[in-house]
């Protein structure tokens, strides 16, 4: 049985399931269902769906591009840029751990017959402007032409600094090449670091927004740019099967999240915040300290799978990442839901 199936099964002291797996299991709540029924559709393709141009307008807008695309997920946005950005035999610069690069499927090289080029990143997530200038190849035809940076924001909960991002757009485009930044969970550091969101994604050419992770959403992204680069980005999402029809009311969501779920990121920072001071009174447990929504444990290797066990059997969800495990709070996740996890954790290290 999976730990989901145990934890419906097993529920005692709540019958409500505490998921802290991921962002992405949240479920839409009832003013969002209303506003998917009621959402205004037409043949998207065509163009003629109001409300899916209403939502990319409004995405571009606040992140201060000129056009938006609605597809179906982060990692199709992230390979469309890609593939908007670059040709066969070019190459772009990424973090060694960056979803473009590490975690989704290869797409990019696959999909496309384009190469990359993996830096360290440090504790934090980043990159350096000097690593990226180091990487940049030379024009010579033994080499793969270099043509992208790309970068992300928050990396593992990590709050990315504009400035350094800035600086590393400002050596690729002395270089010539483009800038393309993961975006997707981008509101929850432009709460944390109190700015707009077009400032964080100031320095890209084109940005990647998930609306389906920490805001709530039940599905789908908006890449953002240029108009050009969106047309040509429109063009692939054709060819790989992601143009949508009566898509507006799946971008109906997307426009109540952006209209309602942003400003309450901050709640979800506060409670991962909680979860992890509450945690670090665990012996045996190490704790770091969030700077978002995102809290890694790390058990020690004999303890996960039967912590796991003890917390699905009270109804809280954990994933299994070694050697550090993520926990994840969102809309669906409250305070007292927090109160509940450190208790249940404290149970099985007894402190």
């Amino acid at each position: 049985m999976s730990y989901a199936g145990m934890a419906d099964a097993k529920a005692s002291a709540s019958n409500r399931i505490v998921d802290l797996r991921s962002d992405t299991v949240t479920r839409p709540g009832e003013a969002m269902r209303r506003a998917m029924a009621a959402a205004e559709v037409g043949d998207d393709v065509y163009g003629e769906d109001a409300t899916v141009t209403a939502l990319e307008e409004k995405t571009a807008a606040l992140l201060g591009k000129e056009a938006g695309l609605f597809v179906a997920s982060g990692t199709q946005s992230n390979l469309l840029a890609l593939l908007a950005h670059c040709q066969r035999g070019e190459e772009y610069i990424a973090g060694e751990t960056y979803h473009s690069y590490a975690e989704e499927g290869g797409g990019a090289s696959v999909l496309g017959g384009i190469a990359v080029h993996p830096l360290a990143i440090d504790a934090r997530g980043a990159i350096t402007p000097e690593q990226v200038e180091s990487a940049i190849k030379p024009d010579d035809f033994h080499y793969p032409v270099t043509r992208l940076v790309c970068l992300e924001n928050t990396v593992s909960g990590h709050v990315q600094s504009v400035e350094n991002q800035q600086a590393i757009a400002d050596v690729a485009r002395r270089h010539g090449l483009s800038v393309h930044l993961d975006g997707a969970r981008l509101m929850n550091a432009a709460v944390a670091l109190g700015r707009p969101p077009a400032e964080v994604g100031a320095c890209a050419d084109s940005v990647s927004l998930c609306l389906s992770k920490g805001l709530g959403a039940p599905v789908g992204s908006v890449l953002s740019g240029s108009r050009d680069f969106i047309a040509r980005a429109r063009r692939s999402r054709k060819m790989l099967g992601g143009g949508m029809r009566q898509a507006g009311i799946l971008a109906a969501a997307g426009l109540y999240a952006l209209d309602h779920h942003v400003d309450r990121l901050a709640e979800d920072h506060a409670n991962a915040k909680r979860l992890a001071e509450g945690l670090a009174a665990c012996k045996g447990l190490a704790v770091d300290t969030p700077e978002t929504n995102m809290v890694f444990i790390a058990p020690r290797a004999e303890d996960l799978e039967p912590l796991r066990a003890h917390l699905a059997e009270r109804g809280i969800i954990i994933a299994a990442q070694r050697p550090k495990t993520r926990l994840v709070t969102h809309l669906d996740i409250t305070s007292e839901d927090i109160e509940r996890t450190i208790e249940a954790f404290r149970a099985f290290y007894k402190g």
